[in-house]
């Protein structure tokens, strides 16, 4: 996989926060937020905003559940793409992708920032990111319309 051309960030705040990730935390947090951007692009979703919440990059729409970005310093060989926890986003997910991504709980899934971008499930991670950028359209049907 070549590198990709990640799309310009709009809020110096939030292009600080990627700035200071660790560089392989970065490169992943930098592809994760790229698929978020693509695949609002792809649904016609008009209304992402890219903001921070607890400090981190967030990414929100009128019809959909955030989705956060997140490395810490508690788990730095870590970082995840965050979901609301009291959304069935993650239970779905787990039912769909039972063996494709690593989970925490009911909020988060979870990446090695040493594994390469390259084995990334890029589909199957634009199919969970679009369920949640359309989560308030979608929650009503069973196993998310899937």
């Amino acid at each position: 996989m070549s590198r990709p051309t990640y799309s310009p960030f709009s809020v110096v705040q939030i292009a600080a926060v990627f700035d200071a990730y660790p560089d392989n935390a970065r490169e992943k947090l930098l592809l994760l937020r790229q698929l978020v951007l693509d695949t609002s692009r792809e649904l016609g979703i008009t209304d992402l905003h890219e903001t921070l919440k607890w400090g981190e990059p967030s990414y929100l729409t009128k019809h959909g559940s955030t989705i956060r970005l997140a490395w810490r310093k508690s788990h730095p060989s870590q970082c995840g793409l965050f979901f609301n926890c009291k959304t069935s986003l993650i239970e779905t997910f787990r039912e769909i992708y039972p063996d494709t991504f690593d989970y925490e709980g009911n909020r988060a899934i979870i990446f090695e920032n040493s594994d390469s971008n390259d084995d990334l499930p890029i589909n199957a991670l634009k199919h969970c990111i679009s369920l949640s950028l359309r989560y308030h359209q979608i929650k009503h049907l069973a196993m998310l319309g899937i």
